[in-house]
């Protein structure tokens, strides 16, 4: 037997900032993809055991910059995060497009 008190994130989203499609949603899934794109940076820093300052350094920015990118104050330019995870990580970005 299904709970109906029991909703999903989905039906959280849809109920507090409407369904997507919507002003309100869109700015909210927009910037949850900023903050996972920092939060995704932060992490791989961390794994490679690289400070801000050193990352910074080795992508040719300041520590301050990687800070905003990593904490969602400042959007990361494609050509920017391409530059942080071959450079700074030794990785590759992957996009993919879903229609």
């Amino acid at each position: 037997m299904k709970n109906k008190n029991i909703k999903t994130l989905s039906d959280i989203k849809d109920e507090h900032f409407g369904k997507i499609g919507t002003p309100t949603r869109d700015q909210l899934e927009e910037e949850y993809d900023d903050f996972k794109i920092g939060f995704l940076l932060q992490e791989a820093r961390l794994k490679k055991g690289l400070t801000q300052q050193q990352l910074a350094d080795k992508v040719g920015t300041s520590k301050s910059y990687i800070s905003k990118i990593e904490n969602n104050v400042k959007e990361a330019r494609l050509s920017t995060l391409k530059k942080i995870v071959e450079l700074g990580f030794g990785g590759n970005v992957e996009l993919s497009i879903n229609l």
